[in-house]
């Protein structure tokens, strides 16, 4: 196949940041994608439906005139927030779900929550107003290996979680193992997951192998061959639990490439084409659609786009950096070719 059309798609999981480093990324994730569930870990948190518009209103500030994008806003779950703001979030109409960081999981989750059971009022409410619950999914025992983690909240919080709020809708994110893609395959249809482009391209070598590659560092972190394999089986399957979220986290190249580097992996500027190449690879192309453009929307209870993108097959090297003015991004697969690219877009 050389030209692939298909709805146009939605990224149900994608950090854009703020000021100038969202100006940089903005336009990558609106060229693509009609809609994005925007995460809220900023620095202050995104925690108030007040602070949600101020942020919208930022974002689309970021979206080129040219472009009609909407970004579907989320707030940030914390022992701090009130019933009246569950409450205030179910009724707007830009707000569409909460998101839950056990503290400490990953960046600026510092102020997430420690201790779950303590904040399942806020779940009963929830799943009054029927608003989702977005988790990322791991525990923060420093004990625990770290590869370890998503396994045991599974196994543990997320089972519980499940147990006691059987109509919450929740969203597993970004997940890695075979445990994960198990128990939402499992479970019932309030429960759905999203998958990332590196989590399908790659297992644990590329972290370690030949050198510490700090560009390919994200948590929850790459796993072994075994769970990639049970990824792309799930994302190919044609299942409506599993659905697009490319989780693109940019950090400063400067701040990845240090003593201690930040975890996020940025591949807003070629998402569906890692996505396209790898459902090519797995020959499932014809199962794109329904990951990229059906799914998600059915299950946070949208409208399916009515408009169309076309992928070409032709090759591309991607850059080695994004940004200007003292902004330097790595992207994903920077400096290596990609078959896909994304040509048009149409009603």
């Amino acid at each position: 196949m050389k030209r692939l059309t298909i709805t146009r798609p939605d990224d149900w999981h994608v950090h854009v940041r703020s000021g100038a480093i969202l100006k940089t990324v903005m336009p990558h994730t609106a060229r693509q994608f009609a809609r994005a569930i925007i995460m809220p870990n900023l620095k202050p948190a995104v925690a108030t439906v007040s602070h949600a518009l101020a942020y919208r209103q930022e974002i689309l500030q970021a979206v080129p005139e040219t472009v009609c994008f909407k970004p579907l806003m989320t707030l940030y779950l914390s022992g701090s927030t009130t019933l009246a703001e569950i409450k205030k979030a179910a009724e707007s109409e830009y707000v569409h779900a909460f998101k839950l960081y056990p503290a400490g999981a990953t960046t600026h989750s510092d102020s997430g929550v420690a201790d779950i059971k303590a904040v399942y009022p806020l779940f009963t409410a929830m799943e009054k107003y029927d608003l989702p619950l977005l988790i990322h999914g791991e525990v923060t025992d420093e004990h625990c290996d770290i590869f370890d983690r998503e396994r045991v909240f599974v196994d543990t919080t997320l089972t519980d979680i499940v147990r006691t709020f059987p109509g919450l809708r929740i969203v597993v994110e970004h997940v890695t193992t075979t445990e994960a893609v198990q128990f939402v395959q499992g479970a019932g249809s309030n429960i759905a997951a999203t998958i990332t482009p590196q989590h399908l391209m790659y297992n644990r070598n590329i972290l370690l192998a030949g050198g510490i590659r700090p560009h390919y560092y994200c948590l929850p972190i790459i796993k072994r061959e075994r769970h990639r394999l049970a990824l792309v089986a799930a994302a190919t399957s044609g299942s409506t639990k599993f659905f697009l979220g490319t989780d693109s986290a940019p950090h400063l190249s400067s701040l990845k490439e240090t003593a201690c580097g930040c975890a996020g992996c940025f591949s807003a500027h070629a998402a569906l084409e890692l996505y396209a190449e790898l459902f090519e690879q797995a020959g499932a192309l014809d199962k794109l659609e329904g990951f990229a453009s059906f799914f998600g929307p059915d299950f946070y209870r949208l409208p399916r786009n009515s408009d169309f993108v076309t992928l070409e097959k032709t090759s591309w090297k991607v850059p080695a950096v994004y940004g200007q003015n003292g902004i330097a991004i790595t992207p994903l697969k920077a400096g290596e070719e990609l078959f896909w690219k994304l040509q048009s877009q149409g009603a």
